[in-house]
């Protein structure tokens, strides 16, 4: 069984592209909502992504996600994590799932509708995939727009980052 099988319209899932797929649960979308650059007013947010591979097969469950903190840097156009911070929550929910949930990338929003990396993110992104520490060969960047949300994944092996279609 998938983690696509019986999702409730009110999830989100992408389709991987080594067949396997990604689910955004309702409570993680509504968790994100309040950041979404909906007005002017609004300086970018992000955090992290954090889940669970599901066994045997190639799905992902995003179970959590960070939300901006004290230490973080915002703009309307620009955002910088505090990578310590962040980390604590990392760990803390790592050990509080059993070692289950873990650290599968970041999010951030974008004040465009349907959103798509810029040339700093992309360069972002390719060096978290070098430098970050994580235990899959891959990692997943959220950018969530004011219309839209999309996901893109990063091959670690190759750095190679593909956006990935919600099905």
């Amino acid at each position: 069984m998938s983690v696509a099988d019986n999702v409730p319209i009110n999830q989100i899932v992408y389709a991987r592209s080594n067949g396997g797929r990604v689910l955004i649960p309702e409570a993680v979308l509504a968790t994100i909502s309040p950041y979404v650059q909906d007005s002017w007013d609004k300086t970018e947010a992000g955090g992290v992504i954090m889940g669970r591979y599901i066994k045997d097969c190639d799905d992902i469950v995003v179970d959590k996600i960070t939300l901006p903190m004290p230490g973080d840097k915002s703009s309307r156009f620009s955002f910088f994590r505090n990578k310590k911070s962040h980390q604590k929550i990392v760990d803390r929910e790592w050990e509080a799932s059993f070692f289950t949930c873990t650290y599968l990338g970041g999010w951030h929003t974008h004040p465009e509708p349907v959103p798509s990396p810029s040339f700093d993110d992309k360069y972002d992104w390719k060096r978290k995939m070098k430098q970050d520490v994580f235990d899959s060969d891959y990692l997943f960047f959220m950018i969530v727009g004011t219309a839209e949300i999309r996901l893109w994944e990063g091959n670690k092996h190759t750095s190679s980052i593909t956006a990935l279609n919600r099905v």
